[in-house]
């Protein structure tokens, strides 16, 4: 899997690279895709890039944390996809958020990084969270990848 990271302001340690990798990795092996030719691109953004972006695409004239913009419809489509890179959706975290919800949430950044990278993933894998039972079933999915990394919820 190559994660294309835009961060103009190199906010990103080394260190939370590789645990988005390693996530990112994760979630693709627990979908039985292959990630060696697997893409994803991923932006970290101040909160007037986030709202700005957000209010372009949904609508929404407000701050998030995380946008996700997926390529297929669901991880089943990525499964059939046959070129040599198969670059899956972008993803778009806002730091300050991050930074503000890890205090929040009492837990560190770099956890706070994983879950959002890891719902972002989700999303690009298809999954959704409009009605409850889709709800549930994508937390599942996203609880997992952050157990088989040792990451738990306090």
């Amino acid at each position: 899997m190559n994660i294309l990271i835009d961060d103009g302001k190199n906010l990103l340690r080394d260190d939370v690279i590789a645990l988005l990798n390693r996530a990112g990795e994760i979630a693709l092996i627990n979908h039985g895709i292959n990630t060696s030719n697997v893409e994803i691109s991923l932006s970290i953004v101040t909160e007037e890039e986030i709202k700005s972006i957000n209010r372009e695409y949904r609508g929404i004239d407000k701050v998030t944390d995380v946008l996700s913009f997926p390529q297929y419809e669901n991880y089943k489509f990525i499964m059939d996809e046959n070129s040599d890179i198969i670059a899956i959706g972008d993803i778009v975290i806002c730091n300050d958020v991050a930074i503000r919800q890890a205090t929040e949430y009492a837990h560190s950044y770099e956890r706070e990084m994983v879950y959002l990278f890891v719902h972002s993933m989700m999303h690009l894998l298809g999954y959704d969270h409009m009605n409850e039972e889709d709800k549930i079933l994508m937390r599942k999915k996203e609880e997992q990848v952050l157990s088989e990394m040792g990451i738990m919820r306090y």
